[in-house]
């Protein structure tokens, strides 16, 4: 179809802004140039599409608006979606926003019936309605993406139940435990932040639709039709909220960043781990890059980029709260900046989970070299307190005694505390016997943690089968 709109901003069919019946003059330049924000919210075509054909509907169901002239609206705006679809559609940015383009070029489909599908509605809750529908289709997509990422961690998890690896604290060998039971920390984590997710996703799924520019509408519009048509629980209950608010998609990058964090701190251990001191995993080609200078560097860049992502992300939430912290009742066009930094980081944090979860899929551990690790910087030493607490009936701050004057002596020796002779060991505690030595190794330490929640592989696999199910 030809192009015969008229360059005025936000114009009609006849060569008048849209908004403009007081004005007499164009926007300056610049004041477009500010004010334009089609560039971005475009994302939203599908979304606003929605939301008109379920307004529309209801105008006709209450007889708002005659049946031909409400099914006129829905055949142009079936004929829009096909041009947006096969990317025919022809955006303009006189015509400011996603929502004016398409009410724009119904007309130049329709004519002048296009007007009526604006009855009993503002680009106010029309936004609203947009970009929470959006933000939740992306809570959703996050969800489930953390849903695969828990799969491939579970997989590994079930694999290496029994691969023995050193559980640190202050990044220091602490206590044995095993690969499975450190990936299982992270299913719950990633388990926590889905649920984050969906809790959102439940305070959000209230449509703003028919409140208008802020005090609702003197027509009589049924907004639970268009709520479930457009599957809300229920209309929200406040006009002035309607448009005014954008909790939900705080509420959305809240749990993103949470999120963000969670993949930025697995994505370190992964960095740490690849590093040939560490050398406990090695990632294939597919996830790793090479130096332009050093041929040998293998790096796990995608790692590092996901660990990079969270400032983009906090970011976000941040420059949305700064948006709104100061904004008076209802819609300030300042809300307009509240779409690219969601935008962002979303696109952001989908990505990252992407890439988590095939580097989770594509990891191969050492556990040769993790075993050996295992048992170093004294890490059975607590077991050594705790068999002098359950053998010898000691206290345990007695035992923690004990048990460092024995650490003492091997370190003073360059022995670890299985390679002491039981003349060492009692020349410290006359009492120990060489039942001791039953729980200096890595393997026994790991095994006796057999509490609820613990690193022994039978509580590991019992973990994981309870996570497959749930996630089933």
């Amino acid at each position: 179809m030809t192009d015969t709109a008229s360059k005025t901003p936000a114009a009609n069919g006849q060569g008048q802004a849209m908004w403009g019946g007081r004005f007499s003059a164009k926007p300056a330049e610049l004041m477009q140039a500010i004010n334009v924000s089609i560039g971005f919210d475009k994302r939203l075509w599908a979304q606003d599409l929605a939301g008109s054909r379920a307004h529309a509907r209801m105008l006709i169901t209450q007889g708002v608006i005659a049946s031909s002239d409400g099914e006129e609206i829905l055949e142009g705006l079936a004929k829009i979606e096909d041009e947006l679809a096969t990317g025919t559609f022809p955006f303009r940015d006189e015509y400011e926003d996603i929502h004016m383009n398409i009410e724009a070029r119904l007309r130049e489909l329709i004519g002048p019936t296009a007007g009526r599908l604006h009855t009993a509605r503002s680009r106010n809750d029309q936004v609203a309605v947009d970009f929470r529908l959006w933000v939740r289709d992306a809570a959703d997509r996050s969800a489930a993406q953390l849903v695969e990422l828990q799969k491939a961690l579970l997989a590994q998890a079930e694999t290496y139940a029994d691969a023995l690896m050193p559980g640190f604290t202050h990044l220091q060998p602490a206590q044995p435990v095993t690969f499975g039971h450190h990936l299982m920390a992270y299913v719950e984590m990633f388990g926590r932040d889905a649920s984050r997710f969906r809790d959102a996703r439940a305070r959000m799924n209230e449509c703003p639709l028919g409140a208008a520019a802020l005090a609702g509408s003197p027509f009589p519009i049924d907004r639970h039709q268009t709520a479930a048509t457009l599957g809300f629980d229920r209309p929200t209950a406040n006009s002035l909220d309607s448009v005014s608010s954008r909790d939900f998609a705080l509420e959305a990058l809240s749990a993103a960043s949470i999120t963000a964090t969670h993949l930025s701190r697995l994505a370190e251990e992964i960095v740490l781990w690849t590093t040939p001191m560490f050398g406990f995993i090695k990632l294939t080609d597919a996830f790793t890059t090479g130096s332009s200078i050093m041929p040998q560097k293998k790096n796990p860049d995608a790692a590092e980029l996901i660990r990079a992502k969270v400032g983009r992300i906090l970011g976000s939430l941040t420059t949305l709260t700064v948006v709104m912290k100061g904004l008076p009742l209802a819609y300030s066009k300042d809300m307009q900046e509240d779409k690219v930094p969601t935008f962002e980081a979303f696109d952001a944090l989908e990505l990252s989970l992407l890439a988590m979860a095939g580097m989770i899929a594509d990891l191969t551990p050492n556990t040769e070299k993790m075993a050996a690790a295992a048992g170093a910087g004294f890490s059975t030493a607590t077991d050594l307190a705790d068999w002098l607490v359950r053998e010898l009936n000691m206290p345990f701050r007695d035992a923690h005694h004990v048990t460092g004057s024995a650490v003492k002596a091997a370190e003073t020796q360059g022995l670890d505390l299985s390679d002491l002779s039981l003349a060492q060991f009692q020349a410290i505690e006359p009492r120990i016997t060489d039942g001791v030595y039953d729980v200096l190794t890595p393997a026994a330490s790991a095994a006796s943690r057999m509490s609820y929640g613990g690193t022994a592989p039978a509580q590991v696999r019992a973990q994981i089968a309870r996570w497959k199910e749930a996630l089933a």
